[in-house]
């Protein structure tokens, strides 16, 4: 998998008024400063003024994290919208394309202050770029609470809603900390997989949904699994040979827009044989927060709660 560099700040500038002392004293109090931001990000270097007012998203988690903080984006890609960020799929909000197939037409008629893309637009960011100040806002599934937090306090800057922002990642952390420390003194063991179109593809350490290792604490059931985008191909016979005590299920079908197949293609008569089927260990997912919008401050939150709930 692509190693994702999470934005950094680096650094502020504040214009000032500037002309005859004249002009000066008639503009004095008349109007704000405007403040910028540069932000580094993996594609270059932006600056933009603080608070834009008309922003386009294509990163659901920073959807989520912009809308947890009172923001709200003005253009969406509204398809496959995850659906506690369904009120994106309204009318007050434009339709900006699909995640892979942006709608610069619309974009560009929208005229916003600032565009913000990921790893599916990545290979677009000139065309962007040239619309408005685009920054790529992704998190590193090797570092992920690091990037996490750099990418909300970025924001939060950008936004001005530092203290909104400290409070919700404090509450993030401590949550984290409790889960941590009942997995680590369960010495709890788990094997994370993707179920889709009737396969079952396995995940690790370091991996899109390695937070459940490198973060929560659970032992891989296989510390070999390559970091691989779409996962590592498994079998039933595998699964069965690393028989884990946990086994973490995400149903891409659901996540995508289709029927949801995951049970069906999890539970067989080879799988139950395995601990985590017999002891009741098989927890599904929610696609919303661990497919479509990982790494916002709701969805992080929400993964802590699912996994908390899914060992009692």
């Amino acid at each position: 998998m692509k190693k994702l560099l999470f934005p950094v700040i680096a650094g502020a500038l504040v214009l000032g008024a500037c002309g005859s002392e004249e002009s000066a004293e008639t503009t004095t109090g008349s109007a704000a400063e405007k403040e910028e931001m540069t932000i580094t990000h993996e594609l270059g270097e932006t600056t933009l003024e603080k608070n834009p007012q008309s922003v386009v998203v294509f990163d659901f988690g920073t959807l989520d994290t912009l809308d947890a903080l009172g923001i709200e984006a003005a253009g969406v890609p509204q398809m496959n919208i995850p659906s506690y960020l369904s009120k994106y799929e309204g009318d007050d909000y434009k339709n900006v394309g699909g995640l892979k197939e942006p709608d610069f037409e619309a974009i560009n008629a929208m005229d916003p202050d600032l565009i913000i893309i990921s790893g599916r637009q990545a290979d677009l960011y000139e065309e962007f770029e040239a619309i408005a100040p685009t920054i790529h806002m992704g998190v590193d599934t090797q570092n992920y609470m690091e990037s996490f937090e750099q990418n909300v306090t970025t924001l939060a800057e950008l936004f001005e809603k530092e203290e909104e922002a400290a409070e919700q990642l404090e509450t993030i952390n401590a949550s984290i900390d409790e889960l941590n420390e009942e997995v680590t003194s369960q010495d709890l063991e788990a094997l994370v997989t993707l179920a889709n179109d009737g396969k079952i593809s396995a995940y690790g350490a370091g991996s899109r949904f390695g937070i459940i290792h490198d973060v929560f604490g659970f032992t891989p059931a296989d510390d070999t699994i390559e970091v691989s985008t779409h996962g590592q191909s498994i079998s039933y016979e595998y699964i069965v040979e690393e028989d884990p005590q946990y086994i973490f299920v995400v149903d891409r079908g659901a996540a995508v827009g289709g029927e949801s197949s995951a049970k069906q293609v999890v539970e067989n008569e080879f799988i139950a044989g395995t601990q985590a089927y017999e002891n009741g260990n098989i927890i599904y997912l929610d696609p919303d927060y661990w497919y479509l919008s990982g790494g916002g401050l709701v969805s992080v939150q929400e993964m802590v709660n699912e996994i908390h709930t899914g060992i009692q």
